[in-house]
């Protein structure tokens, strides 16, 4: 590990690794993402921005035990055939209809997102989505973002949707109720006018028009859907994912990581279903985990080395009133959340916000609420915005079907734009037109 003196140097070197990382990863004819992340990763470490202890510190261990256990979960309903059968199912009762299968998929995700966490659902849907999509011959990819689009906008809604509504939720004090209360109406308005969004989108670029124009020829194929399946390896799969998400909803009384949870489970099942675990581990997706790892450690130099922390008390120094602060926050923590992983600077912003509401002269709920609109929306912005984008991309991947970079910034920009308007507007509506 090289020294590099000050903390003025060591400051400037982490915003050039991470800006160096984040070239690398947008030039993906040149770079694959993931060893772009990981050599930034290292040489932040190498070159001693971060030790190796506070990048070690750095990795975000929930996050990463969530993915490894709901991972193993998947892998083994996948084995015994059960998201096989759902795909069947919903093909019949979508009838093959593209639109249909669109708006399906994406409020049912939406709403799974709010009571589980986005990358669970991801996790479960992309799976049944890239199956359905293949047998009508239809482009995966952009049935895939719509889903991924959707679950950032409903895990929004909840304490529990999406990580930085947990950070905020703890740091704040605010409970399950206080989200309900004041982010649910308002998401739901922004779920509808989002879907519209996309699907405008997806219908000029001729994404849901029917490729199999024979009626006969997809009734055939809606109906004659033959699944293999392992009845005794399924239910001990929906079982052990039934009592995991159970836990999920009281991990907060249980005083557990959700990562802990989904870990100690995907144990539990490996045991209790006695396969042989080389085959589950190979459907885990490593080259994903490897992405966050060396991401999580990059953007620890910024948190490390005090740039978030500069930037959140320069927003804070900006804010003189509630209104301002939602105009100001709210598109600020979109953007960032769009660039970097939303978790340290939502944390970084929370503490800010803490301290400022013992000095402030107004009460400032509005800008909590304002920062997780902004913080969880504006994942939406890039593939590397939230987690269930990076998920949904590694799942897809290993399908066939590579999301490039910029196809999805393409798709999420406008739909980030308009929800992040819309959501913080209604906001706005709330507090200072309805005054409630």
């Amino acid at each position: 590990m090289l020294g590099l003196g000050s903390k003025e140097i060591i400051y400037w070197v982490s915003i050039v690794l991470f800006v160096g990382t984040y070239t690398m990863i947008i030039l993906e004819k040149f770079f694959h993402r993931v060893p772009a992340a990981l050599f930034g990763g290292l040489l932040a470490v190498f070159l001693g921005v971060v030790t190796p202890e506070a990048a070690w510190e750095s990795i975000d261990h929930n996050t990463m035990f969530l993915l490894i256990g709901m991972m193993i979960i998947v892998s083994v309903l996948i084995e015994s055939g059960f998201f096989s059968i759902l795909s069947a199912t919903a093909l019949k009762l979508t009838k093959g209809d593209p639109l249909k299968i669109l708006l399906t998929f994406t409020t049912l995700t939406a709403v799974l997102s709010a009571f589980l966490d986005n990358v669970t659902t991801v996790l479960f849907m992309v799976p049944i989505l890239i199956t359905m999509t293949a047998r009508l011959k239809l482009k995966p990819v952009p049935y895939i973002i719509a889903v991924v689009l959707a679950s950032n906008i409903g895990g929004t809604a909840t304490l529990i949707g999406d990580p930085p509504n947990i950070i905020i939720g703890s740091i704040g004090g605010f409970t399950f109720m206080d989200f309900i209360v004041n982010l649910a109406p308002i998401i739901v308005v922004t779920l509808i006018i989002g879907t519209a969004v996309f699907t405008f989108m997806m219908k000029i670029k001729g994404d849901l028009e029917p490729k199999i124009k024979d009626e006969e020829e997809l009734k055939k194929i809606v109906e004659a859907q033959r699944v293999e399946f392992d009845i005794v390896l399924m239910r001990k799969g929906l079982i052990i994912f039934g009592i995991t998400i159970i836990l999920f909803f009281l991990h907060h009384i249980l005083h557990l990581e959700a990562g802990t949870i989904a870990l100690f489970m995907a144990s539990v099942l490996m045991l209790w279903a006695k396969e042989n675990p080389e085959r589950i581990l190979e459907r885990v997706e490593w080259t994903t985990l490897m992405f966050f790892l060396g991401l999580f450690i990059v953007i620890g130099g910024l948190e490390h080395s005090g740039v978030f922390e500069d930037v959140a008390h320069m927003i804070a120094g900006i804010i003189k009133d509630p209104i301002l602060g939602i105009l100001i926050l709210g598109p600020f923590a979109a953007i960032i959340s769009g660039i970097v992983d939303n978790i340290p600077f939502t944390m970084a912003m929370s503490y800010v916000l803490l301290d400022f509401a013992k000095t402030a002269a107004f009460d400032v709920e509005p800008l909590w609420w304002a920062l997780a609109l902004g913080a969880c929306l504006g994942g939406n912005l890039t593939i590397i915005g939230a987690s269930a984008n990076v998920v949904a991309a590694g799942l897809a991947e290993r399908e066939g079907y590579p999301i490039k970079f910029f196809d999805f910034v393409k798709a999420g920009t406008p739909v980030t734009v308009i929800t992040v308007i819309v959501a913080l507007g209604l906001l706005w509506l709330k507090y200072y037109i309805l005054g409630v």
